[in-house]
């Protein structure tokens, strides 16, 4: 079969930047505690006129830009997202009318803040079994018209954004090597949205520190190869703690974790895209380089990849 890989990568991330201190005025909190316990600075929350679709369609002009390819190429959109602008039609559709990918099928899928990983697993499906050529995955959401402002224990935590890539065939030597998607429905009650998000933070954080752990060495046993051969991690940007903890668990130095959860928050489908993106910019993900990418969301569920860059 066919080796699936990334493309082209893209980003939306702008917005209102709300500082820790806004919150002080509202809530039982301060700047230092929030920093301390999640690493989170700022967040940001897109304009009240800017909805999933938008964030996600200005980030896939960008991914498509980036694999200079034009939006009738592609032959399937997914978003990955749990705040899409109507119940339906999904966020897919709205953006594939939107780039003109006119040939593209469109879907959208629900995996919380392990979306795009699910996405992009998804997508390697159909290019390894050669159904499709080029997949557009979006991982985008607008946390804020579903937090709750009274609740020191989310509204401090998430923030909007959107992350895209197009994945495709890639030569035998790039591409996916492993994967692994997971699920636990008996912890779904432990973080929800009704219709506001509600979190046992205690249970999503033990969960999360072990999940995300296990899942990093799991991914890099089924590839037939050893946390020495990871040259990147790319955490979901939930906490700076459980992040460090599955850097940790890899024996990875600091340099070697995207960390972007400090300027914008926990963006859940959006954190991971929105961070390679950052991360290729800054010149830290290089071709070749081994990649972990892992995520954990509501549901509970988790995901995780292990691929080497590039074409």
């Amino acid at each position: 079969m066919r080796q699936a890989g990334i493309y082209g990568l893209g980003s939306y991330t702008k917005g209102r930047q709300v500082s820790n201190k806004a919150f002080e005025e509202t809530l039982d909190t301060s700047d230092e505690w929030i920093r301390s316990r999640t690493g989170i600075e700022q967040r940001v929350f897109a304009d009240d006129e800017v909805n999933t679709s938008d964030m996600s369609y200005h980030a896939a002009k960008e991914a498509l830009a980036h694999a200079d390819m034009s939006a009738d190429e592609l032959d399937l959109i997914i978003v990955s997202s749990v705040t899409g602008d109507y119940k339906f039609p999904s966020v897919s559709s709205l953006i594939q009318e939107r780039l003109g990918a006119k040939n593209a099928a469109a879907m959208d899928i629900g995996a919380a803040c392990a979306g795009f990983v699910y996405g992009v697993v998804t997508a390697s499906q159909f290019i390894q079994t050669g159904t499709y050529d080029k997949v557009l995955v979006v991982g985008a959401e607008k946390l804020s018209k579903i937090l709750d402002f009274n609740d020191r224990n989310t509204a401090v935590l998430f923030g909007d954004g959107a992350g895209a890539a197009i994945v495709g065939p890639v030569s035998a030597n790039r591409g996916i090597q492993s994967f692994e998607l997971g699920a636990n429905g008996a912890g779904a009650e432990h973080i929800k949205a009704d219709p506001l998000i509600q979190m046992n933070g205690r249970e999503v954080f033990k969960f999360a520190v072990r999940q995300m752990g296990d899942t990093c060495m799991n991914l890099v046993e089924k590839a037939n190869l050893t946390k020495d051969d990871v040259d990147f991690l790319v955490p979901h940007q939930a906490n700076i703690r459980i992040m460090e903890a599955a850097r940790e668990r890899l024996q990875l130095p600091k340099e070697k974790m995207a960390a972007t959860v400090h300027k914008y928050g926990n963006t859940s489908a959006a954190s991971i895209p929105i961070a390679l993106v950052e991360e290729l910019k800054n010149g830290k993900i290089k071709d070749g380089d081994l990649v972990v990418m892992v995520g954990f969301g509501a549901g509970l569920v988790w995901g995780g990849i292990a691929l080497y860059w590039g074409r």
